[in-house]
């Protein structure tokens, strides 16, 4: 979806990135259309000649945030590194992403914007799906992950883990936080996709990877 929009157009990417903030400090539903081009120092007409409506607002907002992400991981890709490194790095982009969540502008878009809101989960679920489907293939191929893997049911169990994590009731044991749980479901999706070489790698690895900085998401 995010390709027809223009996200290169400095206009707009100062219009949504303003927005996101304000959104975070004053809510979604309290912001009409005259208090956020208020707030941003340009007139309402100004404003519409970058977005249509307030719902077309918060498409753009989702689209430019899928189109961030495929920047990363873009870069990722040009860097030619093993699966294993791969799954590393997109999964501490997938994870500081669901940390930028707050869950009272999440409670007001699945509220208020349903319909918005849950196409970009399952857009982003999709992707996200397709990138590990890909990067088992690409582990598989390069000798480090079992030959025998279900990769569509692997990448399946990947992606709803990811989305129960980010249930707060899916923590059911005190004084356990989201940076932990995160690392202990990565850790065990790497030892039960790996074979004997991924594991030798992956141990080489693990004192660097696991250890997330837990003062930049609150969870």
């Amino acid at each position: 979806m995010q390709d027809k929009f223009n996200f290169d157009d400095p206009k707009l990417r100062e219009i949504l990135e303003r927005t996101v903030e304000l959104f975070s400090e004053f809510g979604i539903r309290n912001l009409n259309m005259d208090d956020i081009s208020r707030s941003l120092g340009i007139s309402k007409k100004t404003l519409y000649l970058s977005v249509k409506s307030k719902e077309d607002l918060i498409e753009k907002l989702f689209s430019f945030d899928d189109f961030k992400m495929d920047a990363e991981f873009a870069k990722i890709k040009a860097e030619n590194l093993n699966a294993i490194e791969v799954l590393i790095r997109v999964s501490l982009i997938v994870f500081e992403e669901m940390g930028k969540f707050d869950p009272k502008l999440t409670f007001e878009l699945k509220k208020y914007y349903e319909s918005i809101f849950n196409q970009f989960m399952v857009r982003k679920q999709n992707h996200i799906f397709n990138l590990i489907s890909k990067n088992i293939e690409k582990g598989i191929a390069e000798g480090l992950y079992r030959k025998d893997l279900n990769i569509e049911l692997v990448a399946g169990l990947y992606v709803r883990n990811l989305v129960l994590m980010h249930n707060k009731d899916f923590c059911i044991v005190e004084k356990v936080t989201f940076v932990q749980v995160f690392e202990v479901m990565f850790e065990n999706h790497i030892r039960a996709i790996s074979n004997a070489e991924g594991l030798t790698y992956f141990e080489k690895r693990k004192a660097e990877i696991i250890h997330f900085n837990n003062e930049n998401i609150n969870h």
